[in-house]
């Protein structure tokens, strides 16, 4: 069975810090970001929960190839990719869809 991904940018509230992860389920893993479910994890440590950008995959395999090649990029290309996607860097949460 081929299971899908997603790669993802999450953030603080004023856009300091930033979080690149993998996924095969979107909504469960920000809603774990969100409510610090994890809380030795450096998302707590540094209070990142907002969701700024996100690309879905046929395979859990691209999305961790696709994490791995933004986590290699400068600060700055990461800032194009999220403004190209989200140019106001709200919180995407409430806009997965559900059964992502």
């Amino acid at each position: 069975m081929v299971r899908g991904g997603y790669a993802y940018i999450t953030t603080t509230r004023k856009n300091t810090t930033l979080y690149v992860g993998s996924t095969s389920t979107l909504k469960t893993r920000i809603y774990q970001h969100k409510n610090k479910e994890y809380p030795n994890s450096f998302t707590v440590r540094y209070n990142i929960e907002k969701l700024v950008y996100y690309v879905g995959f046929l395979t859990i395999e691209e999305a961790i190839d696709r994490e791995r090649q933004i986590k290699s990029w400068r600060r700055e290309k990461k800032n194009a990719l999220i403004k190209k996607f989200n140019s106001e860097w709200q919180d995407l949460y409430d806009e997965i869809p559900d059964g992502e």
